[in-house]
């Protein structure tokens, strides 16, 4: 089968105009593997080269068909919630996989789009205080019973870290921990910030196994519940507390400051405050870590449709819009990690365990709803997958010889961390005792 899209049936259909345009736009799109679509009028036409598992998708609308052709960015994933685009053979994900996988990222015919948002994204991602905390809400303060269903049991949002390709989900989200406090090079007493602090998982792991003092800060009112309640249940009130507050409201000094998942809804504008309150916030001696989704390939936009539905105002940076705010507040690198695969297996498993109780996922909220999750977290997992996307760690001192020389002290520290957490584990109790 040559590149582009072939007639399967109904051809008098397919001279149709519409039928004529889907078929044109998508075989110029589609380079790559093997999907079938079945237009509204019931025409039939093959594009890819032939390779890889087939997928088959059907569209029930001629409506649906314009929106995607006119803005397939955010009409897809929009038809897909709505039920007018519809997987037939396989499913979303391997959609997505044969979609996102293209030689084009976006479709020649949506180029001029993507040169729209690029120069409209400072407005969009312009982050002031209230507008940063409306966009946590709209994502963060959903049912908290919602994220029970596909995350670890300590609730963390973000890429874990896989050791080896057979490591579960929680075993990877508590060596993503391990993996941070071990870079932090934290001691008995530090003083401790975590911006973004989620549901207190990664806070409340630093005071119990480092003895760290540490100071959580989230704009979520969901999450500040949930992170205090986990302090209280550990006995770590006198140790960890989490407030609510923004990044630039929160008071230093602070001997060590880890960021993880954050960053990515600062907004482009804001990250000189950013980096510039951070370096006012952290000790001489000070470290801090910040991991934060990056791409690959320089500065790009936000997905429409993401950006609509799951992360108003977030963007993903380039390591090269970063490094000049972290110069220009006059912190140093010290070490830089790149993770790549590691989120696309976490994205897969959050998938395979939504998926597992998508029932009770519509019992929380409606079908649409989750099929706007279980579009989301496909889209995103393809996205690591399939193009530029990876994540970074970044470590920061305010002057040379905070930290060793060499890389060798992470290890050490992972490995004494590990013996401390099978020392917390609680002894199983014998039949009888």
């Amino acid at each position: 089968m040559f590149p582009g899209c072939v007639g399967v049936t109904g051809v008098r259909s397919i001279g149709a105009s519409m039928d004529r345009l889907l078929r044109y736009f998508l075989g110029q799109f589609i380079r790559r593997g093997t999907m079938t679509f079945t237009a509204a009028s019931g025409a039939r036409f093959a594009c890819g080269d032939g390779t890889g598992r087939p997928v088959s998708a059907r569209f029930l609308s001629e409506r649906t068909q314009r929106r995607i052709l006119l803005n397939p960015e955010l009409a897809l994933g929009e038809a897909y919630m709505d039920g007018t685009f519809v997987v037939e053979n396989g499913s979303i994900a391997d959609a997505l996989e044969i979609l996102l996988g293209q030689p084009e990222m976006v479709p020649r015919w949506a180029k001029l789009q993507w040169w729209m948002r690029y120069f409209g994204r400072h407005i969009r991602q312009f982050n002031w205080r209230g507008r940063a905390k409306n966009n946590v809400a709209h994502h963060y303060d959903l049912d908290g019973r919602l994220y029970s269903l596909f995350l670890d049991a300590d609730r963390q949002y973000s890429c874990a870290y896989f050791e080896t390709p057979d490591t579960t989900l929680d075993d990877a989200q508590l060596a993503k921990k391990r993996h941070l406090a071990a870079k932090l090079l934290i001691g008995r007493g530090n003083r401790v910030l975590d911006i973004g602090s989620g549901w207190g998982g990664l806070g409340l792991y630093l005071a119990e196994m480092t003895g760290a003092d540490v100071t959580g800060i989230t704009l979520s009112s969901e999450q500040l519940q949930a992170s205090n309640a986990g302090a209280a249940e550990r006995n770590l009130t006198g140790s960890a507390r989490f407030v609510l507050s923004d990044y630039r409201d929160i008071a230093g000094p602070f001997d060590r400051i880890v960021s993880v998942g954050m960053f990515e809804h600062v907004g482009i504008d804001f990250y000189e405050i950013f980096f510039r309150r951070c370096a006012e916030l952290l000790s001489d001696d000070g470290i801090m870590v910040l991991h934060s989704i990056g791409r690959s390939t320089g500065p790009d936009v936000s997905s429409p449709w993401i950006t609509k539905y799951i992360f108003p105002g977030g963007y993903i940076p380039a390591l090269s819009e970063v490094i000049p705010a972290i110069e220009k507040a006059g912190l140093l690198v010290c070490d830089i990690e790149i993770l790549r695969l590691h989120y696309a297996e976490t994205l897969k498993a959050w998938r395979d365990r939504f998926v597992a109780r998508r029932e009770e996922a519509i019992r929380l909220y409606d079908e649409r709803f989750a099929r706007m999750w279980e579009f989301y977290l496909a889209a995103s997992e393809m996205s690591f997958r399939k193009q530029n996307l990876m994540n970074f760690q970044i470590q920061l001192t305010k002057r040379q010889g905070v930290v060793p020389i060499t890389r060798g002290y992470i290890h050490r520290e992972e490995a004494r961390l590990r013996r401390m957490e099978l020392g917390k584990k609680p002894r199983l109790r014998l039949a009888g005792e």
